[in-house]
């Protein structure tokens, strides 16, 4: 029910001063005066809506247009002209109890014609106490109708609105369709090499402008590239152009380290997921010479989860990327190295702990090892649609591939965490999103918060007992086959894009056959090597510690270990715990001269 206010009647207007004026007409793009992106704030209160206006002009008036309305209908008609005149939206915020809607009802409205601005429910101090506002907040933010709510400034300047409102504003930054950064990639559409290349650079958290080849810009760009130089092409750093470049040329154009710098470590990490990100930390902060070797991307699957809403500490939730980022970040301040785009071809037993061979030849001697290379999502094993990887058909996540999807009917394989964001996150942009299930329910393998959030979402639907068993296209994903696991029946659908996040396998295959693992691949450890059953079993008299493999001074942690939680949390769990019986194993190793 919405709260009535007796308040005069305005229209949309620019907040240079406090006072309201006639409505703005936005007028249309000028390449040459491009127009700044827009914070909307709408509140019919008119003292808030001026205090509003006045902080964000303050803080934010020389990045962007702040626009004020008194009502949904104003904010809902300047939104659609905004839309019209290809006018970014940074964030909109609006006050739950309009005269004519409410602040969720508007703010779920946004997500249909700017599905990238960040939304925030305005509150004032002390009304969480009262239920109505509460509820409201509390089934907003449930419901995924809402990013978080912002307390309105009581204050100026007020220093809790501006840092709320700047996250938002960070967070739309990331995702920022147009991009920006001082890497430039131009690419074909479709084109596998340039999703994965967009891919490489969105889940290391590098700052990059993307454009279509045939767009206008990709045009104007390419024109001064080499004559017949090879799609994708990457401008890197130093403004060195690499057309269609390896990951590791990639890397390095970026700045991220691809070379040795030292051969001699205490412990060497194998994997940047979360689990190896947190040892990485630990170990570093306790003065450890460490190495993290990462053969793709920071942040393994959660790098590529849009929004993490259950990891402690972050109310609001996080991106997997900007969450492993600034793990990676804190490692680095710690002293540790890090090693990109290598893999590791060998480990093996050596006169001063572990022998290390990394791809290209390379080799490091490490006092111990932790492996926690995580898993991968299983491949579906469809000819004709692994022919489309990367042209439609994408194995996780694909956050860079969304804004693309506009219009676009999209499925998702999967009934885990991972899917469930994924599907969320694409609603934005597609016009439909449906999830399939092989079993029939979602209840014992996805968060209840995320199932309340896609029972909620009008374009996300969910189809049980289903699976992929074909599809196709000319160049690209344009259908899919189904097949219903109960009764065989088949159909089949219009689709533009699959994304399978479905059946982890663990990346184990490089390990030694010293290193004990169970029939799917997953490391076992600490008492499971006391296994009758486990060959190889345990070598030494004394016991293995808990995270220790049948490879003394090896370890394992996060979720390439057998039994492992699948939770962000529980790596990083594991990652902690696992430096702990690293310091012991060294210990007791520099006490007995080995």
């Amino acid at each position: 029910m919405a709260r009535t206010r007796q308040s005069p009647v305005r229209r949309l207007s620019p907040c240079g001063c406090s006072r309201l004026q006639s409505v703005e007409r936005v007028s249309a793009p000028d390449d040459t005066h491009p127009r700044h992106p827009v914070i909307l704030a709408v509140d019919d209160d008119p003292d808030d809506l001026a205090r509003i206006a006045e902080e964000l002009t303050r803080r934010f008036g020389s990045d962007f247009r702040i626009l004020s309305a008194g009502t949904g209908g104003e904010a809902v008609a300047a939104l659609d002209d905004l839309r019209a005149d290809h006018s970014e939206v940074a964030v909109v915020l609006a006050d739950q109890w309009l005269p004519d809607t409410t602040g969720t009802d508007l703010l779920t409205h946004i997500r249909d014609v700017h599905p990238e601005a960040k939304r925030g429910l305005l509150i004032k101090w002390g009304d969480w106490a009262h239920r109505e506002t509460a509820d409201a907040v509390l089934r907003a933010m449930a419901l995924g109708r809402i990013d978080w709510y912002v307390l309105k400034p009581w204050c100026s300047p007020d220093e809790l609105f501006h840092r709320t409102v700047a996250e938002l504003v960070h967070e739309w930054s990331r995702n920022r369709p147009s991009g920006g950064g001082p890497i430039t990639l131009v690419g074909q559409r479709h084109s596998p090499r340039t999703s994965e290349v967009r891919s490489l650079l969105t889940r290391n958290g590098v700052p990059h402008t993307f454009r279509f080849a045939d767009s206008e810009e990709g045009r104007a760009l390419r024109a001064g590239f080499p004559a017949g130089i090879g799609l994708p092409v990457v401008v890197g750093l130093d403004g060195q152009v690499l057309g269609d470049p390896t990951d590791a040329q990639v890397a390095e154009a970026c700045g991220l380290p691809t070379r040795l710098t030292a051969r001699e470590f205490d412990v060497a990490i194998v994997g940047a997921g979360p689990a190896g990100l947190a040892a990485a930390v630990y170990a570093g902060s306790e003065g450890l010479r460490t190495l993290v070797i990462e053969r793709e991307t920071i942040g393994g699957q959660a790098g590529s989860s849009s929004l993490i809403r259950n990891y402690l500490g972050f109310a609001r939730g996080i991106a997997g990327a900007e969450l492993t980022m600034r793990a990676y970040q804190q490692a680095w301040l710690f002293g540790v190295q890090f090693l990109m785009m290598r893999e590791v071809t060998a480990l093996e037993a050596a006169a001063g702990g572990l022998r290390v061979t990394l791809s290209g030849g390379d080799e490091i001697t490490a006092r111990s090892v932790v492996v926690a290379t995580g898993v991968t999502y299983r491949r579906l094993g469809i000819p004709e649609l692994e022919a489309l990887s990367g042209a439609g058909v994408f194995y996780g996540a694909s956050i860079a591939e969304a804004p693309a999807l506009a219009g676009e009917r999209v499925y998702v394989v999967g009934g885990g965490n991972s899917a469930g964001q994924a599907a969320r996150y694409l609603s934005r942009y597609a016009r439909q999103v449906t999830i399939l299930v092989r079993g029939g329910s979602l209840a014992q393998s996805m968060s209840r918060y995320l199932i309340d959030e896609i029972d909620a979402a009008p374009n996300i639907d969910v189809s049980y007992a289903t699976e992929v068993v074909g599809g196709g296209g000319d160049g690209r994903l344009e259908r899919l086959v189904l097949a219903d696991r109960g009764t065989g029946a088949r159909r089949t659908v219009e689709a533009s894009a699959l994304f399978v996040l479905v059946g982890a396998q663990p990346h184990t295959g490089w390990l030694p056959s010293s290193v004990a693992r169970d029939a799917w691949g997953f490391v076992l450890t600490g008492a499971e090597l006391a296994s009758a059953e486990t060959d190889p079993g345990w070598p030494l008299e004394r016991p293995p510690a808990a995270l220790e493999t049948s490879l003394p001074g090896c370890f394992a942690a996060g979720d390439v270990r057998h039994g492992a939680v699948k939770r962000v949390a529980s790596a990083v769990g594991d990652g902690a715990v696992v430096v702990t019986q690293v310091h012991e194993h060294l210990t007791r190793e520099t006490a007995t001269g080995g």
